[in-house]
């Protein structure tokens, strides 16, 4: 794997940011969803490995809790270590905004995903039933949180 660099989600970025999001999801997120999130002060980050685009992020925090609300590695560049390091980028955002907790939810069929949380320290906490849209009907959503606080 080689070694990720960060750098602050721009509006000029969104047409990158949605591919990888449309190549990664049955349900992406739109442009209006990201653009409230940049011009909203929240933590929107890319990810690069090299020169590419490899995944994205955003998190809010507020009040000492944070929130991770998105997190997406490009299909093709999964499997690489890269999930691990942009969540770990994204928690040393939380900690710098004082968050003492994140909280997320993950699709209950995302296993990936959830074993990626609980290997850097998520614990489940709750469900949501029927939170997301799915083919066919609804999916549960895993509630997981993490403690920040050392």
């Amino acid at each position: 794997m080689s070694t990720l660099t960060f750098r602050r989600m721009q509006e000029s970025d969104l047409d990158a940011v949605l591919a990888v999001e449309f190549a990664a999801f049955s349900h992406p997120w739109t442009r209006g969803i990201f653009l409230d999130c940049i011009r909203s002060g929240h933590e929107c980050w890319l990810a690069f490995s090299g020169q590419q685009q490899v995944g994205h992020g955003v998190l809010s925090a507020a009040a000492g809790e944070s929130h991770l609300l998105n997190i997406t590695i490009k299909p093709e560049s999964q499997g690489n270590g890269y999930g691990l390091a942009l969540l770990d980028h994204l928690m040393q955002q939380a900690k710098a905004r004082d968050a003492e907790v994140t909280f997320l939810e993950v699709r209950e069929s995302n296993q990936s995903a959830a074993r990626l949380y609980e290997r850097y320290g998520f614990n489940e906490i709750g469900r949501r039933k029927n939170y997301y849209p799915a083919v066919g009907g609804r999916e549960d959503a895993l509630v997981m949180a993490c403690s920040l606080i050392d």
